[in-house]
């Protein structure tokens, strides 16, 4: 059975930067097929650092084709989300007590997430149930390279790639408080 370390070694010999998008498309898929029949690779298993590098290295086309493509899409935000906790630098965030509902254009609605901080803790989930302090809206590709380290929060806001709706500080502290895996 294929350990995390095996997928990482399989992720980082495919040179992303060589493939077309229909080929980038077709491996994610193909390990998806693989994860979703229980052959016992699972793509959860692929470390943040691993996912940091496959993002780094996707061009901007093959992105925005993972973001139209409806299965993909969901998986990698499911992943982000799920692994923010791991990331999240409670000492940084002391008692911050903070809920940001994101949103991801997708045609015409969104997806949407919650991530709520208090108490030391950081939790996020696809229920968003709370009123959130602030809401952040980005492309997928974008909040994509944010989420991975491979592009700086500072900059996404200054260029509009990551919109506030409401509180402006609670988002930009919010960011601080995440060990991101990539370098920008």
């Amino acid at each position: 059975m294929p350990t995390g370390s095996v997928l990482d070694e399989f992720a980082r010999s495919i040179d992303v930067g060589v493939l077309s998008t229909e080929q980038f498309l077709r491996v994610l898929e193909t390990l998806h097929m693989l994860d979703a029949t229980g052959s016992g690779i699972e793509l959860s298993s692929l470390s943040t650092e691993v996912l940091a590098e496959v993002v780094g290295a996707a061009s901007k086309e093959q992105l925005r084709a993972l973001a139209r493509h409806p299965q993909l899409r969901a998986l990698f935000l499911e992943e982000v989300f799920r692994r923010m906790a791991d990331h999240f630098n409670a000492e940084r965030a002391g008692d911050a007590d903070i809920v940001v509902t994101w949103r991801f254009p997708n045609g015409d609605d969104h997806d949407r997430y919650q991530t709520v901080i208090e108490d030391g803790r950081c939790v996020s989930t696809a229920d968003c149930v709370l009123t959130p302090d602030t809401t952040i809206t980005a492309p997928f590709e974008d909040f994509l390279r944010v989420a991975t380290g491979n592009a700086r929060p500072a900059s996404q806001f200054v260029r509009g790639k990551l919109r506030v709706k409401g509180d402006y500080t609670p988002a930009v502290r919010m960011l601080s408080f995440f060990d991101l895996p990539g370098a920008a």
